[in-house]
């Protein structure tokens, strides 16, 4: 194991020496993937020079998240004390199913769940859980949300058409999760948003209202604490001052992109209101960047968690009480301990860096924003309070910008579409970086359309 350890330690090394030179890989073809890269399972294993070479191979060909250059996705950087965790967790391999494997892990999570249910004011009958990504912690308030409904449903299954109510600007696992609850496709409503790409509350009341005439359940709004494209956020409370007057209409605050504003006093105030809603969730690998992956699902009553996912399993719960065998309150079994990277994070910079790190990231999208303004070549499409900065350059098709960076491995950055225009969607949610990397982000940008500008297509 220490051979394998100091392997481990001089890959790392040569990882973050070459994204310190090149922080962007040159992308290979996925059509020549496997001919490239010797990624093929043989009845022999690699000898030990081999095997290093080409772990070292794959190692330095992977897209680097990490790097001042990486804007692509909603995560991003390298939290060096959650990187810490995430490495002791592997070590210890812990499953988070019982107190008696997981021991003094699962009163981690249960503190990090305890904060978090302080700072939503959700009241004492809170809890949570870590479920494996932002998509499934919408799946498991979807389930409560359907089983608070109709308390038969785990038992007969669902036999009324239920409605799911979720703004046209959501996450596209409100589609998936609506197929695999039984629910159907067919039974969402995708409210109209605003020009800010905000669910708007009127539409929302005359929809319920329609759906309510022909006989209809609704049974489930879903409200986004920053939109995956223009990092828009619902107004919660205007949204609360409807489902509140229909009987067990769950209302839940999908905030895996930036729910995690929470953490800091200037921008809480984003998610006022969340105190009123059934459930909420955040992914801690996002504006918080913790490794991937680290989603957390918050339930203001916490019996709806135990009565959706509890089973009995007497091979499995043998001592201790529920409150500590969390596999009662999760969508799976076997587990992998999450809270641990979230845990050396936050223990070892305080609710304090948090927020600090929230607060950079809104610092680093005005910086954009501004430049964006200031300059009559770019064209703004997002707003303040958003940390989803979006804009075209010089007519060129975004797509084709986006897609040639990539390629020629300069910059890893997306495009986004709204309301019928698309745009380049540049994310700062990577705190580690500074107001000249995203100055440098343009620079590098523009120097690039000026040397193949006229092999770029335009709109």
């Amino acid at each position: 194991m220490q051979a394998d350890l100091e392997l481990f330690q001089k890959l790392s090394q040569k990882l973050i020496t070459h994204e310190q030179k090149n922080g962007v890989v040159k992308p290979i073809g996925a059509e020549n993937l496997l001919d490239i890269l010797d990624l093929d399972l043989e009845s022999e294993g690699l000898d030990e020079t081999e095997f290093e070479s080409l772990l070292e191979q794959v190692v330095l060909s992977t897209p680097r998240t990490s790097t001042k250059l990486f804007f692509n996705q909603l995560f991003g950087g390298r939290s060096k004390k959650g990187t810490l965790g995430e490495l002791l967790a592997v070590m210890l391999n812990n499953s988070m199913y019982t107190y008696k494997v997981g021991g003094p892990q699962v009163g981690i999570e249960k503190v990090i769940i305890a904060k978090v249910c302080e700072m939503l004011n959700f009241g004492k009958n809170a809890d949570g859980t870590f479920p494996p990504g932002g998509s499934m912690s919408n799946f498991m308030a979807m389930l409560m949300a359907r089983d608070a409904y109709n308390r038969d449903i785990k038992f007969d299954g669902v036999s009324d058409r239920m409605v799911i109510y979720t703004s046209e600007t959501s996450h596209y696992s409100i589609t998936k999760n609506a197929m695999f609850g039984g629910i159907g496709i067919n039974q969402i409503r995708k409210i109209e948003t605003d020009n800010h790409g905000k669910m708007i509350p009127k539409a929302l009341q005359k929809q319920i209202e329609e759906d309510l005439k022909v006989g209809l359940k609704p049974f489930f709004v879903n409200a986004t604490a920053g939109t995956t494209v223009l990092g828009a956020f619902d107004d919660i409370n205007a949204i609360h001052n409807i489902t509140k007057n229909y009987e067990n209409l769950w209302l839940h605050v999908d905030g895996a992109y930036c729910g995690s504003v929470i953490f800091s006093k200037s921008y809480k105030h984003l998610v006022n209101g969340v105190e009123q809603a059934d459930s909420f969730s955040f992914n801690a690998h996002k504006m918080l960047n913790v490794p991937l992956s680290c989603s957390i699902l918050i339930t203001k009553e916490k019996h709806n968690l135990k009565h959706s996912f509890a089973c009995d399993a007497d091979y499995l719960y043998q001592t201790d009480g529920d409150d500590y065998n969390l596999g009662k309150t999760s969508l799976q079994c076997g587990r992998r301990n999450d809270a641990l990277k979230f845990w050396t994070l936050w223990k070892s910079v305080g609710t304090r860096g948090l927020e600090k790190m929230i607060d950079q990231q809104f610092t680093l999208a005005q910086t954009a924003r501004k430049y964006v303004k200031n300059h009559p070549d770019y064209e703004l499409y997002s707003f303040e309070d958003s940390i989803s900065v979006c804009f075209n350059y010089k007519n060129i098709d975004p797509k084709d910008l986006c897609n040639s960076l990539y390629q020629d491995g300069k910059l890893m950055v997306g495009y986004g579409e709204f309301k019928g225009k698309t745009f380049v969607r540049l994310v700062t949610i990577n705190s580690n970086n500074q107001e000249e990397d995203i100055l440098n982000f343009f620079k590098v940008m523009e120097t690039y359309v000026e040397e193949k500008e006229q092999e770029l297509v335009t709109v």
